[in-house]
Order: structure tokens, then sequence, then C-alpha cells
């Protein structure tokens, strides 16, 4: 099957789809870099309209707070791009939704937008189930490219989907 993704990325896909679909539950995704490739990946497989249930692009600010409900204080203390965020996106994507579990990121994929102590290519990575368990990353993948971040955001937070969903 041809694929907008690469093989990786559609295999961890196919089975978060096939285990989702399984076990009848639903996820939702909330992405500021990645700008929908996530929700993207998951929709790439047949059958995803079953477990999917929405996804939310908040690529600016305004959008966070209208959209999942991030507070105004969190973004100016901590900054879009920050742990506190991406588990304040999480919870907004799991409670407007109807998922069992959500996975939300933010970050910068350059080539700008570096500061210090953001560099290029950190992502802050959170993914919840409404049994409150929650897991954060923090990745730094380096200036690696544009288009790479945010392919290797969509893998880690594939990744993270699944080992939630095993449990």
């Amino acid at each position: 099957m041809m694929s907008l993704f690469p093989s990786d990325i559609l295999s961890t896909a196919e089975t978060i789809i096939r285990e989702f679909t399984a076990a009848r539950l639903m996820l939702s995704t909330a992405e500021s870099c990645t700008g929908g490739l996530i929700a993207g990946a998951l929709t790439e497989v047949s059958g995803s309209s079953a477990v999917v249930d929405r996804g939310f692009v908040t690529y600016t600010n305004t959008a966070k707070i209208e959209l999942l409900g991030v507070q105004a204080e969190t973004l100016l203390r901590f900054g879009a791009v920050s742990e506190e965020t991406a588990r304040q996106m999480v919870h907004g994507a799991l409670f407007r939704s109807r998922a069992v579990i959500a996975v939300a990121v933010t970050g910068i994929a350059g080539p700008g937008g570096g500061l210090a102590g953001k560099p290029v290519g950190l992502v802050h990575l959170a993914a919840k189930s409404r049994s409150g368990a929650l897991i954060h990353r923090k990745m730094l993948y380096g200036d690696i490219g544009r288009s790479e971040v945010r392919l290797a955001t969509v893998r880690t937070a594939l990744e993270m989907v699944h080992s939630l969903l095993a449990g």
C-alpha cells in the first residue's frame, strides 16, 4: 500500500488502530508542531474512523486556550513549549472528546524559533488515559530539519499511545 508516511510509522499506526478497535476504545490528538500529522498517520489506516474521535490542531496560543482549555497563565509562565502546556493540552483533548486516551505535542520544529533553553528540536509530548495514567516525554531531537523533527515526534507520540494502551 502506498502511504504518505514511512513504513515504521504506518506499521505502528496500524497496530494502534487494530488494538483500539478490538478494545472498542477511541483516542484523540492535540497537536502544535506536528500540525495534524499524528491524526494523519492514524487516519491513513483503513477502519480508523472507529478509533480516532477527533484531532485538535492548536498551532497558536489562542487556539490552545480556546480549544483545549490551556490556561493563559501557564503559557505566560512556562511558554507554549513546556511540560506544563503539554499536560494541559492532553487533558483538554481527553476531556473535550469521547476518547479514552489522548496524546498532545508541542515543540520547536525549526529551522528558526529556538531560544536559549528551548532549542530547535525540543518537543514536549504527553499521553493520558481517563484512568489518570499519564506519560510525559521531553525530546531533544536537535536541529535535524523541520520534517525530520515532525516525523520523529509522530513516532514518539504513537509509541506513547501504544504503551499507554498496553498499560
